[in-house]
Parts: C-alpha cells; structure tokens; sequence
C-alpha cells in the first residue's frame, strides 16, 4: 500500500490539495468522509505534524478544527505565535475511527505503521514545497512518521534535532505533545497543557 500513484509530481500546494481527494492508497478512505489536506503559508517557517483528522476534520475538511484544534491555537498564541504563521497538517491524511452512539462523535483509533507509511508521499511532497525550517511533532505517531519507530517522545522531547533516515533525513525536528493529549489529562492538565506550550515557545525561538 502507498500514495505515491496520487500524489502529483511537481504539484503546487493547491493541486496537491485537490489531490489528495483521489488517492486510495490505503482503505481509510472507503469510511473517511474527506481527506484532509493540510492548511496554512506556503511560505511558513514551521510545519506542525499531527497525527490524523479528527471527526470535526473529517466533517469540515480542515486540520485542527475541533476541540484539539481549539488547545492548538491557546498554546500558539501563549508561544508568540498565530495559526497565520505556521502550516499544520497530519501524518495519515483519512480519518480512522470506531462508530459511536447516535449523536456522539466517532471514537479515535490510532493509525498503523501500515497505513501511516502508506500516507507518507503525501507528507514528503507538503514539506518539500514548504521547505521549512523546523517541524514540530505533535505526539508519537507524527514523531514516528518521521523518524521511524523507534523514535521515544519520553527521551526527545522538547529537543530541536535533525531527523537521521528517510525521506525527512537532515531537517531539523521538534517532538511535543499532541493537543489531544491535555484534553485527556486530568489532574495534570495544567502540566501537560504548560509543557506543550513550553515546546511552542522553543520551535518559535528556533
């Protein structure tokens, strides 16, 4: 399984925007409402990787547009900086998820190394027309999208280092918590939340 078929040599940010709505390089996209391409200046300095669309992407089309979304743009801000300066995106770019209850949003399920391979193309042509100079890893699937499995947040975090094999071999990387993962905490909210702005703050500096 891979996207390379789909993604479009030498395409602008805008015809892989369009894209990516044809690929069928893994069967997310047989229960996935949309793709869901990345967002934000081709010109950015920074591009967030996260892990994959949340049921408010998958509806809506746009990264970052529900409840993590909302933590996302607290702790850019409480970092100096705006959703206006950065290009956000997601490792897997078809929304896995369990069926829920009527009513209730559809519950997360975390991508597979299969499938986040299989997405990677799509990844690889957005930072290459970017060309950034830093990217942030929003959690451990969107860590090891780019620096492979092995790759442990725990022993990393918060540190700005080059990413050693693959396509994203030699750009400069930052691993962080995904937002998603304050809204999870409970007694350590205010820590989790602190820390993810804490690794904001050092990506802007950088």
């Amino acid at each position: 399984m891979t996207a390379e078929p789909y993604v479009p040599e030498d395409a602008d940010l805008d015809t892989l925007r369009e894209a990516v709505h044809t690929c069928r390089g893994c069967p997310l996209y047989r229960d996935a409402t949309q793709a869901v391409f990345g967002a934000g200046p081709s010109t950015a300095r920074l591009v967030l990787v996260g892990e994959q669309p949340g049921d408010r992407e998958d509806i809506e089309g746009e990264p970052f547009v529900g409840p993590a979304g909302r933590i996302l743009d607290k702790a850019l801000t409480e970092a100096g900086l705006t959703r206006d300066d950065v290009y956000v995106t997601n490792a897997v770019k078809h929304f896995k998820f369990q069926r829920a209850d009527r009513g209730k949003p559809r519950i997360h399920k975390t991508p597979g190394r299969t499938e986040v391979v299989a997405c990677a193309p799509w990844l690889v042509a957005e930072v290459t027309r970017i060309d950034p100079d830093l990217l942030v890893c929003l959690g451990a699937t969107a860590a090891k999208s780019i620096h492979g499995p092995a790759f442990r947040i725990t022993q990393d975090r918060g540190r700005i280092i080059p990413a050693a094999t693959g396509p994203f071999e030699g750009r400069r990387t930052l691993a962080t918590t995904h937002p998603s993962a304050v809204l999870r905490a409970r007694d350590d909210r205010d820590e989790v939340y602190a820390g993810l702005v804490a690794d904001l703050r050092i990506a802007a500096e950088a």
